[in-house]
């Protein structure tokens, strides 16, 4: 047992804003960034809570009735799209790190028999599609905004 998975699925959303600190420029600066990570943030933990509390799944372990889906790997997927979608443009190698952090989360939750794989690919799911749509979400609002700052009065 390992109480790794607890720190591990931030990791890739800490590497975009250390990226960020050091002086290498993603798609966004900071504040949007913020804005972004957080909006994600929100939506995966709502969406992973109300599953929670719907399918009412026993762990692995017998602990306790939340396993469906996994909100650490949700978490660590969502973290590592931020990362995949801020950097990647850059250096696969992001993308590659990110997603093998994820995935490592992932793994990690199942060795310590805390989730079932349909848990873990189920959160996976929805880390990654959380962090699409708030970024889909904020360049619509983005485009708008700056449509508007471009028209003369």
């Amino acid at each position: 047992r390992t109480k790794l998975d607890d720190y591990l699925m931030f990791s890739p959303a800490a590497g975009a804003f250390l990226l960020e600190a050091t002086g290498v420029k993603g798609k966004h600066n900071m504040k949007d960034k913020f804005i972004i990570y957080g909006s994600s943030l929100a939506l995966m933990t709502l969406t992973v809570t109300v599953l929670k509390n719907i399918t009412q799944q026993l762990r692995p372990d017998g602990s306790k009735y939340n396993s469906f889906p996994s909100g650490h790997t949700a978490t660590a997927f969502m973290s590592a799209e931020f990362l995949s979608s801020e950097y990647g443009f850059r250096s696969p190698w992001y993308r590659v790190a990110g997603y093998s952090l994820a995935g490592g989360t992932g793994v990690l939750r199942m060795y310590n028999n805390k989730h079932w794989f349909a848990d873990v690919v189920a959160g996976a799911g929805i880390g990654i599609l959380c962090t699409k749509f708030n970024y889909w979400v904020f360049n619509k609002i983005d485009k708008k905004k700056n449509r508007r700052a471009s028209v003369k009065y």
